[in-house]
């Protein structure tokens, strides 16, 4: 199987090609990259039957790269260092992926999968999870007991924390609960306009019906939802300037 690696640090170039060596003598690797745009040349010249390919590279990211070579049959296993949000859209996309430093166990267990995936199955796999990578700041990944949930946030009601667990509730009525603390999910949250008017509830602003001066937030759905009079005067200043928007 001829494979290119794209990498740009050259230590783990190094290692996963000593790596392929020692445990595939039929795996040729046929050359290495640095960077989206020499990735798209030789992959358009040389023609790689697989890529190992990862994700931040020093002009880009791996899908900048696979946007431009989509035309051609190629299959993939990503590397990443540990990124909490790369990990998920991987899995969620049941993606063959490698942790840097490679593994040489975890190396064996990639090949091995991705010699059995078909490649118009891997190409869905790889669209789901461009597709996740795309919308980080509008989607939320849950790590549940048995799989991994994605979330729309402009679907997100609200989420309420108590005692080291954290409950989503979204607008169909679904509802998920996790083994996290909200303060986990807040810097998020609060960039997709969401608001913290109590230390156990974020809520989203878009479902916010009316606020009662007593200090009760009203949601669409009828749902209320308490203001602390801790966080009062920021909570009214809030959503005060959005409802101007």
């Amino acid at each position: 199987m001829r494979s290119l690696i794209v990498e740009d640090k050259a230590y783990i170039r190094k290692g996963l090609r000593n790596l392929l060596q020692l445990i595939d003598g039929d795996i040729e690797v046929i050359g290495e990259c640095e960077s989206v745009k020499e990735a798209v040349v030789v992959t358009t010249t040389c023609k790689p039957e697989l890529i190992f390919l990862d994700i931040n590279l020093t002009d880009g990211n791996a899908f900048d790269f696979l946007e431009q070579t989509e035309h051609l049959p190629f299959k993939v296993i990503f590397i990443t260092a540990y990124e909490e949000y790369a990990l998920k859209a991987l899995k969620i996309g049941a993606v063959d992926y490698l942790l840097k430093p490679v593994d040489i166990d975890d190396l064996k267990s990639a090949l091995q999968k991705v010699s059995t995936v078909p490649l118009k199955v891997q190409k869905q796999n790889i669209e789901t999870v461009k597709q996740i990578w795309n919308n980080e700041d509008h989607k939320l990944i849950l790590s549940l007991q048995d799989s991994f949930q994605v979330i729309d946030l402009n679907e997100l009601l609200f989420c309420e924390t108590d005692k080291g667990y954290t409950t989503f509730y979204c607008n169909d009525g679904k509802k998920y609960m996790v083994s996290k603390t909200l303060k986990e999910f807040e810097n998020q949250l609060s960039k997709a306009n969401f608001i913290r008017p109590h230390q156990s509830f974020m809520v989203n602003l878009k479902f916010i019906d009316r606020y009662d001066k007593s200090g009760t937030i009203h949601l669409k759905n009828g749902k209320k939802i308490p203001v602390s009079t801790r966080k009062k005067e920021s909570f009214l200043n809030t959503f005060l300037s959005w409802t101007k928007i």
